[in-house]
């Protein structure tokens, strides 16, 4: 699904929103994958926190991200994971610009 689509906004993401119980635990592989830029990380971050929902992402250690210290360690983060989205959209419209300058064929084949 695009990333431009919120991750509550995304069917699997609000199935898994829904079955997870308040006072449970919430295991994210990575921190992007909670969404896609530093508001609505932070906006999910504060929605699981009000149902008492604990997320602990493993490459962040035992950080409490309800803390003043987890809370500027995410707002960090989820800046840096915006920031590198950016790149990625820059790179890959820079790359069919100068694919379609050289004239390759874009798109699936017919």
């Amino acid at each position: 699904m695009s990333g431009k689509v919120s991750a509550a906004q995304r069917p699997r993401f609000a199935k898994m929103l829904s079955q997870v119980r308040d006072d449970e635990t919430l295991v994210v592989t990575k921190l992007h994958r909670l969404d896609r830029d530093a508001q609505d990380i932070g906006a999910t971050i504060k929605a699981l926190t009000a149902r008492r929902i604990e997320v602990i992402v493993p490459q962040l250690g035992k950080l409490d991200l309800t803390s003043a210290a987890g809370k500027l360690m995410l707002d960090m983060l989820a800046a840096g994971a915006e920031m590198e989205r950016d790149l990625l959209i820059k790179r890959t419209q820079s790359g069919l610009a100068r694919a379609k300058a050289e004239g390759q064929d874009l798109g699936l084949p017919d």
